[in-house]
């Protein structure tokens, strides 16, 4: 593992191959991160080398590639128990996306365990793939959906989450670092809480596990869910973590394929976890080329990534707050590398257009979390989300610009 002091950023911009892009004839600026962050080039070679090399499915055949590309899958499973320190890999449950997996567990824990008059606990900003599950779970079954306020600052109401926190909650789905504000959730404090009641907890993972180091048997959550796309990793892969107790006891989320043990004409028994939940010929190549991703991960060290986006997220909440008519939307007491932010008398729209034009890549919009945005009364804002290839050069051209747009 890099020591702090020994990273140096042009090698690793150079692990990226479309920072070399050029957008409206302006060098590319990426702040996009926490919608997906770039690839290197240890990720994109592996979708091309299985393609070109071993190209087959897996856990069917026993012929020589067949064998080769499981084996490859199987060793991104394990890879990922330990990026996350799950206790096995058949607790590893390969998806298409974070919101897929929360889908799952909505619609086979939730459809099981989940009854009349039960209570399911979210809060205001949540994305929209850990509200609507939720939802519909509710509408179906009559239970009921409650929600944690935020406070000024953008940090979860501990205090009212204690208070609506009953014996008939059964679920509690939180974010463990926000997508719009980046405010770093208290897991280990809610988990425990939750787990006193006999509530089970899901833990949305997509805009903490590129930034923080996590320990699923240290917080000890019941499921942590995220997408590779947010880790350096490739599009279309998601990974679902489970505690072995847990899964066995649910049923399947779809059927056929990988996750059938025997099927007779009149009935079927089904496979053992993680393929109970794994059906169909999964995205092999993407998952195979996620391992290169962690590889990427545990190279740099995670708090070395922390430690260094950390500094530039200090530096451009800085600069945005020297510019007049800018607004930053929260200020919660811990963050991951993003700052929301409008700019008074403009629409973020045009903002992001203008941004566009000189090569700046930004998000703007409700950032899937509409709830929030009606909370802070606010159609949306203007997001900055940093990652280990950003600098603060190309904050200071972004700042430059934004000054100028401003203006």
């Amino acid at each position: 593992m890099l020591k702090k002091k020994e990273i140096k950023i042009s090698k690793i911009r150079n692990e990226f191959p479309i920072l070399k892009k050029k957008i409206n004839g302006y060098p590319l600026i990426y702040f996009d991160n926490a919608s997906s962050n770039q690839k290197p080039k240890s990720v994109i070679n592996s979708i091309k080398k299985y393609y070109e090399n071993f190209n087959s499915n897996v856990h069917r055949s026993i012929h020589t590639l067949s064998e080769i590309s499981t084996n490859a899958l199987e060793l991104t499973r394990k890879s990922t128990q330990k990026l996350i320190n799950a206790n096995e890999p058949e607790e590893i449950i390969f998806t298409k996306n974070t919101t897929e997996g929360i889908n799952l567990i909505a619609s086979t824990y939730g459809r099981e365990y989940v009854n009349n008059g039960d209570e399911i606990i979210i809060s205001y900003m949540e994305h929209h793939s850990n509200i609507v599950p939720w939802q519909i779970l509710c509408k179906e079954k009559k239970a009921i959906l409650k929600i944690i306020p935020i406070d000024k600052n953008g940090d979860i109401d501990i205090k009212y989450f204690n208070k609506i926190l009953t014996k008939k909650t059964k679920i509690v789905s939180i974010m463990h670092a926000s997508n719009t504000i980046g405010s770093i959730n208290p897991i280990e404090e809610i988990i425990s809480k939750s787990h006193k009641k006999n509530a089970i907890v899901v833990i949305d993972g997509a805009q903490s596990v590129s930034h923080l180091k996590i320990d699923v048997k240290k917080n000890n959550c019941d499921f942590f869910v995220f997408s590779a796309n947010k880790v350096y990793g490739p599009t279309g892969v998601g990974v679902l973590y489970g505690k072995r107790e847990i899964l066995e006891k649910m049923p399947p989320y779809q059927f056929g394929g990988e996750m059938i043990k025997k099927v007779e004409i009149l009935k079927s028994t089904y496979n053992e976890i993680p393929y109970k939940f794994e059906s169909g010929t999964p995205n092999i190549a993407n998952i195979i080329a996620f391992k290169e991703s962690i590889n990427f991960i545990k190279k740099i060290g995670i708090n070395n990534i922390f430690n260094y986006e950390n500094k530039l997220l200090e530096y451009v909440t800085e600069k945005l707050k020297s510019i007049e008519k800018i607004k930053i939307i929260g200020s919660p007491n811990k963050k991951v590398s993003l700052v929301s932010f409008i700019v008074k008398n403009m629409h973020n729209l045009d903002v992001s257009i203008l941004l566009d034009a000189k090569g700046i890549a930004i998000r703007n919009g409700h950032h899937c979390t509409q709830p929030l945005m009606n909370k802070l009364k606010i159609e949306g804002t203007i997001r900055v989300s940093l990652s280990i290839y950003n600098t603060k050069e190309e904050i200071d051209y972004f700042i430059e610009n934004l000054k100028k747009i401003v203006k």
